[in-house]
């Protein structure tokens, strides 16, 4: 007994010794954002896996096995009827529920818990569960930016830059004691709600006072600034302004700054942003399943000019390779950037794998919405599998295609890093 313990736990000291090792690596390659995408890719494959096992436990079907990752065991511990490990290759997960392939040999004491014996309305909830996981992954994600970032809001006008006037030392926003990143909040009384109400109220008052409210590190401050007529001011040796209109000017450069939702006002937001991005990603599935994306993806991989073509690689899907690119390039331009690439990347893989076409989750929700439609009282219609072959051989021909051509492309053809 000591002896399998000490095993066991060298075993997890080994596990946890590679994937340090692993993460030093990866951010040695990519920097630190390549561990954190691919952590989170992994955390986002497993969360898929978890909704699966958590499903069939309250269904009371039997689960042999919860794994991260496929081929040889590297690590795994047995906890009641369950085996929990890490397998080599982390390029997905998988839990296993006996009955799932239909001519599995089951002891009849344990047949009442595999999954073809379970009801219709618990094959679907096990089958849909990874999918609507990922719903729930995405949902969090797209409310931690709205709640804890925020988006650039068109009502709050923030000072982005000083100008620089020749003979000023200090122009007259600096003289004002206005800071970078200072939120313009009231202008003379006048609630700043978009830009044109500040420049207007400067530009009518050059030579007089006018009060500024602006909201500084979470404090409300009140400064007043003088506008200089920019009838005597010159930039780069040219007078701002030659007509005979006088206007004032503070010398900032204006913009749109990111406003945070509340904890619960970030919620219908959520949704709505949610909503929108499942059409989005309905869309370009359509798309990327179409003979003309599939001719495009074929001229492509065998013209390598057209491989590099801007227009091209607008439409083109992504491999894994892809996704991790652009994932890093989108956390190295914001946090932002990065939760919404994973929010819309969890919307994408729970729409695909409900489409309805074995070996994905949906062929299992629409053969046993066909079983149920064929069963009668007293009697359970059971579907022949079998004769779903060649068109699952096709489907996964398809599939093999797909993701044969979208990694060579983007391994050897990549997109260009639309963040720059």
């Amino acid at each position: 007994m000591v002896s399998t313990r000490s095993s066991g736990l060298r075993s997890l000291v080994t596990l946890f010794a590679g994937i340090i090792a692993l993460v030093v690596v990866l951010s040695m390659w990519g920097g630190w954002a390549l561990p954190v995408v691919i952590g989170a890719i992994i955390f986002m494959v497993m969360g898929h896996e978890f909704g699966h096992f958590i499903t069939a436990k309250r269904a009371g079907m039997q689960v042999t096995d919860f794994f991260v990752g496929f081929g040889p065991v590297i690590w795994s511990r047995t906890f009641g009827e369950t085996r929990y490990g890490v397998r080599a290759f982390l390029l997905g997960g998988y839990v296993k529920v006996p009955g799932m392939g239909w001519g599995d040999d089951i002891a009849p004491e344990l047949e009442s818990r595999t999954y073809r014996s379970a009801s219709y309305p618990r094959k679907v909830i096990f089958a849909s569960a990874g999918s609507f996981m990922h719903l729930v992954m995405a949902f969090v994600l797209a409310w931690a930016s709205l709640a804890f970032i925020g988006l650039p809001s068109s009502s709050a006008i923030g000072i982005s830059a000083f100008s620089h006037w020749n003979g000023y030392a200090k122009n007259a926003a600096q003289v004002a004691g206005l800071h970078v990143g200072d939120r313009i909040i009231a202008v003379n009384g006048h609630v700043v709600s978009n830009a044109n109400i500040l420049v207007n109220v400067v530009h009518d008052n050059p030579g007089k006072t006018v009060t500024l409210k602006v909201l500084r590190d979470g404090r409300d401050l009140t400064l007043r600034a003088t506008p200089v007529n920019d009838q005597n001011l010159t930039v780069n040796g040219q007078r701002v302004n030659t007509t005979s209109t006088p206007e004032g000017l503070l010398g900032v450069e204006l913009g749109e700054q990111t406003v945070r939702s509340s904890w619960y006002g970030a919620i219908p937001s959520s949704i709505s942003q949610i909503g929108s991005t499942i059409a989005a990603a309905a869309h370009a599935m359509v798309h990327v399943f179409s003979p003309s994306e599939f001719s495009s993806l074929f001229h492509q991989v065998t013209t390598p000019s057209a491989a590099n073509n801007p227009v091209a690689q607008s439409t083109r899907p992504e491999s894994i390779v892809g996704v991790v690119r652009i994932a890093v390039q989108g956390a190295q331009s914001g946090p932002a950037t990065l939760l919404e690439i994973l929010m819309t990347v969890n919307i994408f893989v729970g729409l695909l794998n409900m489409l309805p076409m074995l070996p994905l989750d949906g062929g299992y929700v629409a053969i046993a919405t066909y079983e149920r439609l064929r069963s009668r009282r007293g009697a359970r219609y059971q579907a022949n599998v079998n004769l779903l072959a060649p068109f699952v051989y096709a489907f996964m021909s398809v599939l093999l295609v797909l993701f044969a051509s979208t990694l060579y492309l983007d391994i050897a053809h990549p997109i260009a890093n639309p963040f720059h």
